[in-house]
């Protein structure tokens, strides 16, 4: 079956779902599952520290986060102290 929409995400009435709707059913959904309050951008900055602390490279996890600039990506090796251990032995 081919969809002719252009959206990822659509409602019921088959309606881009809004930047607000996405941002309640994140929320709900971290309350039912009792981590508190979550929002989008948490997904994408905890995306972005799996991707660093598993050894993948920073030019590529710019692309995929889509930074223009590297300074952002290298926020997340800051705490990825985990991919340095072991580097003088």
């Amino acid at each position: 079956m081919k969809d002719s929409l252009p959206w990822l995400f659509i409602n019921e009435r088959n309606q881009p779902l809004t930047r607000q709707s996405v941002n309640y059913i994140i929320k709900s959904a971290g309350k039912r599952v009792g981590v508190g309050s979550v929002n989008p951008h948490m997904l994408r900055h905890s995306c972005g520290y799996y991707l660093t602390n598993n050894g993948y490279d920073l030019r590529l996890i710019q692309d995929y986060l889509g930074h223009r600039d590297p300074k952002h990506t290298v926020h997340y090796t800051r705490i990825a102290g985990k991919r340095f251990e072991g580097i003088w032995s």
